[in-house]
């Protein structure tokens, strides 16, 4: 009778879960952002998650966690409940620079997760202040060149795309810039556009409008062809520099454990998210790259966070880039 009666509970639980999976999600969902409000990432979370919460019926609640180059947002959604309740909207550099950066760091983007699928790609900019005293790229790279870390370059903190592709410059062009770290790339852009830095690399969705409404320059854009959001920079062949194409990326996930059917639901809502012709048009008009059907399921990213820490590692290696 007493195995019978454990029997029937542990049916009744796994009931319960099964239903509540089945009618998930029944509260709003929290949506880590690893980086202060007003940057790239959130920007990107805001306009995706907006539209995800109206499929799912629930509000999706951005809250910012920033710090360690975006680590430690990263780090407490991994450890949060695997219930569909807590996800996050990793990139680039949480899911792939960071192990090459933080010998400490307390998750493994490629075995920590559940991948719910990429939201959106996001083409590199060189940027800086409006009234920095070069013309084109030619004349910025010699300008960095020539003066060392008399020139500052800001970044969102170690881990961060902007620092990444930042250290991935610098290492091209053969300078040393005196580093500024800020604990997101708003603060950081702030900063820039009160020429209190000189110039970073940065996401197009996060400093389009500000080169637009000229506060900023753009000298070039590190993709092999131009975007539509600014037709009139260049890309960095065109102004002359070789060996700089990168381009970043932001994706939603779950912690390791997330039930497959939740992950599915949270899956079809963003894909849904990226068919809506609003939200793509939000996307776009601030330069993002919308990814194909085929990069948008959690096979596809997993793989790409995989491919990201191959590449990234040997890179930020040779540069000594470190956090600690």
């Amino acid at each position: 009778m007493r195995k019978i009666a454990l029997a029937l509970a542990a049916f009744g639980l796994a009931t319960s879960a099964a239903q509540a999976q089945g009618n998930y999600p029944q509260r709003p969902i929290t949506m880590i952002v690893p980086f202060a409000a007003g940057g790239p990432t959130d920007v990107i979370a805001r306009i995706v998650g907006d539209n995800m919460s109206r499929t799912l019926g629930q509000q999706i609640v951005v809250e910012n966690v920033a710090g360690a180059g975006g680590t430690t947002g990263i780090t407490r959604g991994a450890q949060a409940q695997p219930d569909g309740y807590t996800i996050m909207m990793g990139h680039m550099g949480t899911h792939g620079a960071a192990p090459a950066l933080y010998p400490n760091l307390k998750y493994d983007p490629s075995k920590d997760f559940a991948p719910i699928g990429l939201a959106a790609g996001t083409p590199i900019l060189i940027v800086a202040k409006k009234d920095f005293p070069a013309k084109d790229l030619k004349g910025f790279v010699e300008y960095v060149q020539k003066n060392g870390d008399k020139v500052n370059m800001a970044h969102a903190g170690v881990g961060s795309v902007s620092h990444s592709t930042g250290i991935f410059f610098t290492s091209v062009i053969k300078a040393k810039p005196t580093m500024v770290a800020y604990r997101g790339t708003g603060p950081a852009l702030n900063d820039l556009m009160g020429n209190t830095v000189d110039f970073m690399t940065d996401q197009i969705v996060n400093v389009a409008p500000q080169v637009q409404g000229g506060n900023i320059k753009a000298f070039a854009i590190a993709t092999a062809t131009r975007s539509p959001a600014l037709p009139d920079v260049p890309t960095t062949k065109e102004a002359g520099l070789d060996g700089y194409e990168v381009s970043a990326w932001n994706a939603v996930f779950a912690p390791k454990g997330t039930p497959p059917e939740i992950v599915a639901k949270l899956n079809e809502a963003l894909v849904k998210a990226l068919s809506d012709e609003n939200t793509k048009k939000r996307l776009l008009d601030l330069g993002g790259v919308i990814p194909s059907t085929a990069e948008q399921t959690p096979a596809s990213l997993q793989k790409l966070v995989e491919s990201e820490v191959a590449r990234w590692t040997p890179v930020l290696k040779a540069a000594g880039a470190t956090a600690e």
